[in-house]
Protein backbone atom coordinates (compact mmCIF):
# COMPACT_ATOMS: atom_id res chain seq x y z
CA UNK A 1 0.00 0.00 0.00
CA UNK A 2 2.50 2.77 0.97
CA UNK A 3 4.37 1.43 -2.07
CA UNK A 4 1.87 1.72 -4.59
CA UNK A 5 0.56 5.10 -2.92
CA UNK A 6 4.35 6.50 -3.40
CA UNK A 7 4.19 6.07 -6.82
CA UNK A 8 3.58 9.60 -8.76
CA UNK A 9 1.65 9.30 -11.86
CA UNK A 10 3.58 9.75 -15.29
CA UNK A 11 2.23 13.20 -16.07
CA UNK A 12 3.17 14.73 -12.38
CA UNK A 13 7.17 13.31 -12.94
CA UNK A 14 9.57 15.89 -12.95
CA UNK A 15 10.75 15.04 -16.26
CA UNK A 16 7.50 15.02 -17.97
CA UNK A 17 6.64 18.15 -16.10
CA UNK A 18 10.17 19.87 -17.88
CA UNK A 19 9.43 18.29 -21.23
CA UNK A 20 6.38 19.95 -21.12
CA UNK A 21 7.50 23.54 -20.26
CA UNK A 22 10.20 22.94 -23.38
CA UNK A 23 7.33 22.22 -25.63
CA UNK A 24 5.27 25.44 -24.30
CA UNK A 25 8.30 27.63 -24.71
CA UNK A 26 8.91 26.78 -27.88
CA UNK A 27 5.84 26.40 -29.14
CA UNK A 28 5.84 29.86 -30.65
CA UNK A 29 8.66 29.19 -32.80
CA UNK A 30 7.57 25.47 -33.44
CA UNK A 31 3.76 26.70 -34.71
CA UNK A 32 4.92 29.42 -36.94
CA UNK A 33 7.87 26.90 -38.09
CA UNK A 34 4.81 24.65 -39.30
CA UNK A 35 2.35 27.49 -40.56
CA UNK A 36 4.62 29.64 -42.33
CA UNK A 37 7.74 27.75 -43.51
CA UNK A 38 7.43 24.11 -43.32
CA UNK A 39 4.00 23.51 -44.11
CA UNK A 40 4.05 26.19 -47.20
CA UNK A 41 7.56 24.22 -48.00
CA UNK A 42 6.06 21.22 -48.44
CA UNK A 43 2.77 22.73 -50.31
CA UNK A 44 4.96 23.86 -52.42
CA UNK A 45 6.76 20.52 -53.49
CA UNK A 46 3.38 19.07 -54.41
CA UNK A 47 2.37 22.33 -56.62
CA UNK A 48 5.63 22.09 -58.40
CA UNK A 49 4.12 18.75 -60.09
CA UNK A 50 1.03 20.74 -61.03
CA UNK A 51 -1.00 23.18 -62.89
CA UNK A 52 -2.82 25.51 -60.87
CA UNK A 53 -3.75 28.91 -61.34
CA UNK A 54 -5.90 29.27 -57.98
CA UNK A 55 -9.44 29.47 -59.07
CA UNK A 56 -9.36 25.46 -60.52
CA UNK A 57 -8.05 22.71 -58.43
CA UNK A 58 -4.73 21.88 -59.39
CA UNK A 59 -3.93 19.50 -62.27
CA UNK A 60 -1.25 17.03 -61.88
CA UNK A 61 1.24 17.54 -65.05
CA UNK A 62 4.02 15.64 -63.14
CA UNK A 63 7.50 16.62 -64.66
CA UNK A 64 5.73 19.54 -67.10
CA UNK A 65 6.74 22.79 -65.06
CA UNK A 66 10.97 21.61 -64.64
CA UNK A 67 11.01 20.43 -68.25
CA UNK A 68 9.52 23.74 -69.66
CA UNK A 69 11.88 26.07 -67.04
CA UNK A 70 15.15 23.94 -67.95
CA UNK A 71 14.58 23.71 -71.70
CA UNK A 72 12.01 26.17 -73.27
CA UNK A 73 12.12 29.10 -70.85
CA UNK A 74 13.97 31.72 -71.79
CA UNK A 75 14.01 34.37 -69.01
CA UNK A 76 14.71 31.61 -66.52
CA UNK A 77 17.90 31.16 -67.44
CA UNK A 78 18.40 35.21 -68.11
CA UNK A 79 17.26 35.65 -64.41
CA UNK A 80 19.36 33.28 -63.30
CA UNK A 81 22.51 34.77 -65.18
CA UNK A 82 21.26 38.09 -63.83
CA UNK A 83 21.19 37.31 -60.16
CA UNK A 84 24.59 35.79 -60.32
CA UNK A 85 26.16 37.99 -61.47
CA UNK A 86 24.59 40.70 -59.09
CA UNK A 87 25.59 38.32 -56.37
CA UNK A 88 29.11 37.67 -57.25
CA UNK A 89 29.80 41.98 -57.93
CA UNK A 90 27.40 42.92 -54.66
CA UNK A 91 28.85 40.55 -51.89
CA UNK A 92 32.17 40.72 -52.38
CA UNK A 93 32.42 44.55 -52.77
CA UNK A 94 30.23 44.41 -49.28
CA UNK A 95 32.84 42.65 -47.45
CA UNK A 96 35.84 44.85 -48.69
CA UNK A 97 33.85 48.09 -47.79
CA UNK A 98 32.32 47.03 -44.80
CA UNK A 99 36.28 45.28 -43.52
CA UNK A 100 37.71 48.54 -44.77
CA UNK A 101 35.68 50.75 -42.78
CA UNK A 102 35.55 48.01 -39.37
CA UNK A 103 39.41 48.86 -39.50
CA UNK A 104 39.68 52.21 -39.74
CA UNK A 105 36.92 52.59 -36.73
CA UNK A 106 39.65 50.00 -34.60
CA UNK A 107 41.73 52.50 -34.73
CA UNK A 108 41.50 53.88 -31.70
CA UNK A 109 39.19 57.18 -32.95
CA UNK A 110 37.15 59.73 -30.87
CA UNK A 111 33.42 59.27 -30.77
CA UNK A 112 33.64 55.56 -31.98
CA UNK A 113 30.00 55.10 -30.48
CA UNK A 114 29.09 57.56 -32.83
CA UNK A 115 30.27 56.71 -35.93
CA UNK A 116 29.14 53.04 -35.73
CA UNK A 117 26.06 54.38 -35.28
CA UNK A 118 25.81 56.98 -38.18
CA UNK A 119 27.22 54.14 -40.13
CA UNK A 120 24.78 51.44 -39.05
CA UNK A 121 21.51 53.81 -39.15
CA UNK A 122 20.96 53.28 -42.91
CA UNK A 123 20.59 49.26 -41.87
CA UNK A 124 17.96 49.71 -40.20
CA UNK A 125 15.37 51.59 -43.05
CA UNK A 126 12.73 49.86 -44.93
CA UNK A 127 13.65 48.27 -48.15
CA UNK A 128 10.85 50.04 -50.46
CA UNK A 129 11.77 53.19 -48.66
CA UNK A 130 15.59 52.85 -49.65
CA UNK A 131 14.67 51.78 -53.38
CA UNK A 132 12.44 55.13 -53.76
CA UNK A 133 15.34 57.30 -52.27
CA UNK A 134 18.00 55.02 -54.93
CA UNK A 135 15.44 55.34 -57.50
CA UNK A 136 15.48 59.08 -57.06
CA UNK A 137 19.46 59.76 -56.56
CA UNK A 138 19.61 57.63 -59.81
CA UNK A 139 17.08 59.64 -61.62
CA UNK A 140 18.70 61.09 -65.17
CA UNK A 141 17.98 64.14 -65.45
CA UNK A 142 17.98 66.26 -62.48
CA UNK A 143 19.30 62.80 -60.44
CA UNK A 144 21.62 64.40 -56.98
CA UNK A 145 24.47 62.14 -58.24
CA UNK A 146 24.11 62.71 -62.30
CA UNK A 147 24.23 66.73 -61.00
CA UNK A 148 27.26 65.80 -58.52
CA UNK A 149 28.78 64.17 -61.66
CA UNK A 150 28.42 67.19 -63.67
CA UNK A 151 30.27 69.71 -61.36
CA UNK A 152 33.05 67.37 -62.32
CA UNK A 153 32.55 67.70 -65.73
CA UNK A 154 31.00 64.15 -66.33
CA UNK A 155 28.35 63.44 -68.45
CA UNK A 156 26.19 60.66 -65.93
CA UNK A 157 24.65 58.12 -67.65
CA UNK A 158 20.56 57.24 -67.59
CA UNK A 159 21.27 54.90 -64.76
CA UNK A 160 18.11 52.92 -64.44
CA UNK A 161 17.10 53.28 -67.85
CA UNK A 162 20.17 51.84 -69.15
CA UNK A 163 20.76 48.17 -70.04
CA UNK A 164 24.63 48.55 -69.57
CA UNK A 165 23.92 50.74 -66.21
CA UNK A 166 21.21 49.78 -64.50
CA UNK A 167 22.67 46.61 -62.68
CA UNK A 168 25.78 48.35 -61.46
CA UNK A 169 23.40 50.78 -60.34
CA UNK A 170 21.79 48.17 -58.33
CA UNK A 171 25.03 47.13 -57.23
CA UNK A 172 26.02 50.37 -55.85
CA UNK A 173 22.81 50.39 -53.57
CA UNK A 174 23.34 47.38 -52.50
CA UNK A 175 26.31 49.00 -50.51
CA UNK A 176 23.77 51.18 -48.92
CA UNK A 177 23.75 48.54 -46.12
CA UNK A 178 27.33 48.24 -45.26
CA UNK A 179 27.07 49.58 -42.06
CA UNK A 180 25.56 46.12 -40.81
CA UNK A 181 28.01 44.13 -41.58
CA UNK A 182 30.94 46.70 -40.39
CA UNK A 183 29.55 46.04 -37.50
CA UNK A 184 29.94 42.29 -37.26
CA UNK A 185 33.07 42.74 -38.78
CA UNK A 186 34.46 45.71 -35.85
CA UNK A 187 33.53 43.39 -33.45
CA UNK A 188 35.97 40.40 -34.91
CA UNK A 189 38.38 43.37 -34.99
CA UNK A 190 38.56 43.80 -31.22
CA UNK A 191 38.12 40.17 -30.16
CA UNK A 192 41.73 39.48 -32.05
CA UNK A 193 44.22 39.14 -29.17
CA UNK A 194 46.29 42.00 -29.08
CA UNK A 195 49.68 39.92 -28.19
CA UNK A 196 49.87 38.78 -31.71
CA UNK A 197 50.20 42.54 -32.80
CA UNK A 198 52.56 43.37 -30.14
CA UNK A 199 54.94 40.16 -31.15
CA UNK A 200 54.70 41.17 -34.82
CA UNK A 201 55.66 44.48 -34.11
CA UNK A 202 58.40 43.81 -32.36
CA UNK A 203 59.74 41.57 -34.68
CA UNK A 204 59.58 44.85 -36.80
CA UNK A 205 56.54 43.64 -39.04
CA UNK A 206 54.49 47.04 -40.56
CA UNK A 207 50.54 48.10 -40.69
CA UNK A 208 50.46 46.09 -44.01
CA UNK A 209 52.74 42.69 -42.74
CA UNK A 210 50.51 42.91 -39.83
CA UNK A 211 47.24 43.09 -41.61
CA UNK A 212 48.25 40.41 -44.00
CA UNK A 213 49.36 37.78 -41.57
CA UNK A 214 47.30 38.48 -38.99
CA UNK A 215 44.18 40.71 -38.75
CA UNK A 216 42.99 39.10 -42.87
CA UNK A 217 43.70 35.38 -41.41
CA UNK A 218 41.74 35.57 -38.07
CA UNK A 219 38.93 37.44 -39.44
CA UNK A 220 38.17 34.58 -41.97
CA UNK A 221 35.52 33.05 -39.84
CA UNK A 222 33.64 35.96 -39.91
CA UNK A 223 34.63 36.92 -43.77
CA UNK A 224 33.21 33.28 -44.57
CA UNK A 225 30.29 33.53 -42.77
CA UNK A 226 29.49 37.08 -43.81
CA UNK A 227 30.30 35.41 -47.99
CA UNK A 228 27.95 33.11 -47.26
CA UNK A 229 24.96 34.80 -45.87
CA UNK A 230 25.54 37.72 -48.26
CA UNK A 231 25.33 34.89 -51.11
CA UNK A 232 22.34 33.82 -49.88
CA UNK A 233 20.33 37.24 -49.35
CA UNK A 234 21.91 38.86 -52.53
CA UNK A 235 20.19 35.20 -54.79
CA UNK A 236 16.81 36.38 -53.20
CA UNK A 237 17.21 39.90 -54.52
CA UNK A 238 13.38 41.67 -55.23
CA UNK A 239 12.81 44.40 -53.69
CA UNK A 240 15.06 46.60 -55.50
CA UNK A 241 14.66 45.43 -58.80
CA UNK A 242 10.55 45.59 -58.44
CA UNK A 243 10.46 49.36 -56.94
CA UNK A 244 13.19 50.57 -59.17
CA UNK A 245 13.38 49.11 -62.63
CA UNK A 246 10.61 46.40 -63.11
CA UNK A 247 12.68 44.05 -64.38
CA UNK A 248 14.18 46.56 -67.06
CA UNK A 249 14.84 47.69 -68.77
CA UNK A 250 15.41 44.95 -71.56
CA UNK A 251 15.72 42.18 -68.48
CA UNK A 252 18.69 43.44 -67.66
CA UNK A 253 17.54 43.67 -63.57
CA UNK A 254 15.88 40.81 -64.32
CA UNK A 255 16.01 39.12 -61.01
CA UNK A 256 14.94 35.19 -60.06
CA UNK A 257 12.75 36.37 -57.40
CA UNK A 258 11.42 38.99 -59.41
CA UNK A 259 10.12 36.43 -62.25
CA UNK A 260 9.02 34.04 -59.75
CA UNK A 261 6.76 36.64 -58.20
CA UNK A 262 5.43 37.69 -61.73
CA UNK A 263 4.60 34.17 -61.94
CA UNK A 264 3.22 33.32 -58.77
CA UNK A 265 1.08 36.73 -58.64
CA UNK A 266 0.73 38.38 -61.80
CA UNK A 267 0.10 35.54 -63.87
CA UNK A 268 -1.03 32.79 -61.38
CA UNK A 269 0.89 30.43 -62.19
CA UNK A 270 1.40 28.99 -58.66
CA UNK A 271 2.37 25.41 -59.58
CA UNK A 272 5.04 27.05 -62.18
CA UNK A 273 6.22 29.09 -59.97
CA UNK A 274 7.03 26.74 -57.30
CA UNK A 275 8.83 24.92 -59.85
CA UNK A 276 10.93 28.14 -59.81
CA UNK A 277 11.61 28.36 -56.24
CA UNK A 278 12.83 24.71 -55.88
CA UNK A 279 14.94 25.91 -58.26
CA UNK A 280 16.24 28.35 -56.96
CA UNK A 281 16.48 26.37 -53.41
CA UNK A 282 18.51 23.69 -55.46
CA UNK A 283 20.66 26.72 -57.18
CA UNK A 284 21.77 28.52 -53.70
CA UNK A 285 21.71 25.42 -52.16
CA UNK A 286 24.87 23.85 -54.59
CA UNK A 287 26.65 27.26 -54.77
CA UNK A 288 26.79 27.09 -50.90
CA UNK A 289 28.06 23.78 -50.59
CA UNK A 290 30.43 24.54 -53.17
CA UNK A 291 32.02 27.80 -51.05
CA UNK A 292 32.27 24.90 -48.56
CA UNK A 293 33.97 22.53 -50.44
CA UNK A 294 36.26 25.67 -51.27
CA UNK A 295 37.07 26.85 -47.80
CA UNK A 296 38.41 24.00 -46.35
CA UNK A 297 41.98 24.81 -45.10
CA UNK A 298 41.75 28.32 -45.68
CA UNK A 299 39.75 29.80 -42.70
CA UNK A 300 42.23 30.22 -39.65
CA UNK A 301 41.71 30.32 -35.99
CA UNK A 302 43.53 31.84 -33.32
CA UNK A 303 44.75 28.27 -32.22
CA UNK A 304 46.20 27.99 -35.56
CA UNK A 305 48.30 31.19 -35.36
CA UNK A 306 49.72 30.36 -32.48
CA UNK A 307 50.65 27.06 -33.53
CA UNK A 308 52.68 28.61 -36.20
Amino acid sequence: MGMAASRIPWYRSRRFQENLSGWIWSSPFTIGFVVFIGGPMVASAFLAFTQWDIIRAPEWTGLANFQRLLFEDELVWISLRVTTVYSLMSVPLSIVLGLALAMLLNTGIRGLQYYRTIFYLPAVLSGVAVALLWRWLFTAEGGLLNIFLGYVGIQGPGWLTSEDWALPALVIMSLWHVGGTMVIYLAGLQGIPTDLYEAAHVDGANWWDRTRAITIPLMTPIIFYMFVMGLITALQTFTQAYIMTAGGPFNATLFFMLYLYRNAFEWFKMGYASALAWVLFAYILALTLVVFRFSRGRIYYEGDMRGR
